[in-house]
């Protein structure tokens, strides 16, 4: 059984280092928004995994001397996603309502169109796609900032349990 103390405490450093994950998404995403040519901003955004176990491994071996149960890595690791959505939602709410002016969009009709030269050489039909982009059109800013809150939360989700066995620790006798 876990003590609330001990839910407060994983509660606080996740919160800390979710603030350090937006910043990393941040960056990946304006890396991938303003050099789309470059590589940097995906592997930012692969980097995630290893930097929540870099922060878990630090989170154990500062505040739990050195141990740290599956459960709770498993929570700390969630909430660290969780946080980090939440601000990176609103960073990304703040990009498409003021700074996007279409580029976004504009990225994800380029990739729609090479999807779609795709399916009509196999003999797909392109209309649902091309409905789905034009619904996707119509998606305020706020609708995108929570489509991509609820995907970066979904990922700490499942994501968080890989992490938290390769970071777990017992106490030695």
């Amino acid at each position: 059984m876990i003590k609330i103390e001990d839910f407060i405490q994983v509660k606080a450093f996740a919160r800390q280092d979710g603030a350090f994950l937006a910043l990393l998404w941040t960056l990946s995403f304006a890396a991938m928004m303003f050099m789309p040519e470059s590589t940097i901003g995906n592997l930012l955004a692969l980097a995630t995994p290893f930097f929540v176990g870099w922060r878990l491994c630090s989170f154990r071996n500062y505040a739990l001397d050195g141990a740290i149960s599956l459960r709770r890595g498993y929570c700390f690791s969630v909430y660290t996603f969780v946080y980090a959505s939440i601000i990176f939602a609103v960073v990304q709410f703040l990009y498409f309502k003021f700074l996007d002016h279409g580029t976004f969009f504009t990225t994800l009709q380029a990739s729609a169109t090479a999807l779609e030269n795709a399916y009509s050489q196999a003999g797909v039909s392109t209309d649902d796609l091309k409905t789905t982009l034009k619904l996707m059109q119509e998606l305020s800013p706020i609708n995108w900032a929570f489509i991509f809150m609820m995907q970066n939360m979904l990922t700490g989700v499942i994501v968080g349990l890989p992490i938290a066995v390769m970071c777990r620790r017992t106490k030695r006798q």
